[in-house]
């Protein structure tokens, strides 16, 4: 996903870049409102994080002018915390409103549950033999319909959505757990395995594999015929 971060402050837009490329975002930099309408004309991001203290035009000003052609979430950085200066940046339209400074950790859970609003949940997601249906909840191996538990869906859905990239367990912790989760630390494992045998059992290949010190990953075993062109996010 593309995010456009527009701030005034060199080093702020650098640090930004380097945090969000290194988490595996497409990343572009604005200086002001004129380049940021440029960059918002020639490729809409995904995400906007805009600062509010921006010289000649305003955060506040350039959230509104955004609002008037597009439902792009926004996120709005500022070292102004009142609670008046809140309420203006999200009545001026942003999606969020994160004051300075703040925790990396905390932009990013921030960052993440906004794209997960964004994301339309009403397409099958396909992936080999797997097909999800998120509306209906339900998970078939080829035509055989699997009989998942509420974190086993959400788990199986986060890795279709994201095939074949890998997926650190912090990621999961923070998406299927909340990203302040401090539950047991085998959890995540426990409930994979439980995924597998089920999957398993219906016939699927072994898709989820283990990237051992870091996470999981959904990609074809060798030999599986399943290609770029199986997996459909919705």
């Amino acid at each position: 996903m593309r995010i456009l971060v527009v701030d005034d402050d060199v080093h702020i837009r650098e640090n930004l870049k380097r945090l969000l490329s290194y988490e595996g975002y497409s990343v572009e930099l604005a200086a002001d409102h004129r380049e940021a309408f440029s960059q918002i004309a020639e490729s809409p991001p995904d995400l906007v994080v805009l600062d509010l203290m921006l010289p000649i035009v305003d955060g506040l000003e350039i959230c509104r002018t955004i609002r008037q052609t597009s439902d792009v979430p926004i996120l709005m950085l500022t070292a102004k915390g009142t609670l008046e200066d809140k309420v203006g940046g999200l009545d001026s339209g942003a999606d969020d409103y994160l004051v300075k400074p703040f925790q990396p950790d905390e932009l990013m859970a921030r960052i993440r549950a906004l794209l997960r609003r964004r994301q339309p949940q009403n397409e099958a997601l396909k992936f080999g033999v797997l097909t999800l249906d998120a509306v209906a909840h339900q998970v078939f191996v080829n035509d055989t319909l699997v009989d998942l538990s509420s974190k086993e869906f959400d788990l199986l859905e986060l890795l279709m959505r994201h095939a074949r990239q890998v997926i650190t367990r912090e990621t999961f912790y923070d998406r299927i757990w909340g990203y302040d989760f401090s539950g047991e630390s085998n959890i995540l494992e426990v409930y994979i395995r439980y995924l597998r045998a089920k999957l398993d059992a219906a016939g699927s290949p072994r898709y989820i594999q283990t990237v051992r010190g870091i996470g999981y990953v959904m990609r074809e075993e060798p030999g599986t015929q399943a290609n770029s062109k199986d997996v459909t996010d919705g």
